[in-house]
């Protein structure tokens, strides 16, 4: 029996379960994946508060053993349900686990554009990190589907490293901050195909080519390629905390600033809950508010 789990070990969680233990309450933080969660794929944080640059594995690493430091427990599973009653239960894959309180911080995974034969081809051609694949792509032709933030910053890391790298956005201009996007224009050795969108991908095991059309004139063409990196934001997986939550249309947890959600001792926090900025910052300030009230609600 914990006071409180904790379902995610990114950003909001973490700060959470330091919260939560500073406070005196015993924590469980369960994970079913990555430990810092979305952080971890981007390797240069430029605008997160004391660093003027830091990795986000550094920064999630830094989190993990500063919780476990102050006697966060910690263990790896997927969370399947929530039940509610005057102890919560949560149930996993491989255990159920009981607590007085609940803090979901369960992210979001990356958006994939839903195309056939995409799921086998993760991996065989289709990536999502940069910092992670990108050296497998050494002096090779790469795609970036994708025009905000996170895709500029994998395209400025592609482009040191690939001999070409093609931009394909389905807008009419890159919706990414503007020196980034100054950044990407002054590579020679970066092309942005603008209005267009991915039809399709060529190859059975490994990708070979894929398939666009231009939205504004139609055109259909074909770009050979020897990989993409999806780059088109993330979508929340909060299926498993539809019976203490209510749910939006778009996948997201009903919650304000406070962090509760319909359940009383049930909280959420980052990137699965309703709001307007989903940052690093923003997550970090979910974590201490749930945590605060799961507190206030525990001492009540």
């Amino acid at each position: 029996m914990y006071d409180i789990i904790i379902v995610g070990a990114g950003p909001a969680g973490l700060t959470a379960a330091i919260y939560a233990r500073r406070a005196g309450k015993t924590v469980l933080i369960l994970e079913k994946d990555t430990f810092g969660g979305q952080i971890t794929f981007s390797p240069k944080l430029e605008n997160y508060p004391g660093f003027q640059e830091i990795s986000g594995n550094e920064l999630a690493q830094k989190m993990l053993e500063q919780a476990m430091a102050l006697g966060a427990d910690v263990d790896m599973d997927t969370v399947t349900d929530v039940l509610d009653g005057e102890v919560k239960t949560v149930v996993g894959e491989a255990a159920t686990y009981e607590a007085k309180a609940v803090v979901i911080a369960a992210g979001a995974k990356h958006r994939r554009l839903g195309l056939p034969n995409e799921e086998n081809l993760i991996g065989n051609g289709i990536s999502f990190c940069a910092v992670c694949d990108g050296a497998f792509y050494q002096g090779q032709h790469v795609a970036v589907i994708g025009g905000g933030n996170t895709a500029l910053q994998e395209i400025l890391l592609l482009a040191e490293v690939c001999r070409k790298v093609t931009v394909v956005q389905n807008l009419a201009f890159l919706t990414g901050e503007a020196k980034m996007i100054e950044a990407v224009q002054a590579k020679d050795n970066i092309e942005v195909i603008y209005s267009t969108v991915v039809t399709a991908y060529e190859g059975e095991t490994s990708l070979e080519a894929i398939r666009l059309i231009n939205t504004e004139t139609n055109e259909e063409s074909r770009l050979e390629v020897d990989g993409i990196f999806l780059a088109i934001g993330t979508v929340p997986e909060n299926g498993a905390y539809q019976h203490v939550t209510k749910i939006t249309e778009q996948g997201y947890i009903e919650a304000d600033e406070r962090c509760l959600t319909c359940t009383p001792g049930v909280f959420v926090a980052g990137d699965c809950r309703t709001k307007t900025y989903r940052q690093v910052a923003t997550a970090i300030a979910d974590g201490a508010a749930a945590a605060l009230n799961a507190c206030r609600y525990l001492d009540a």
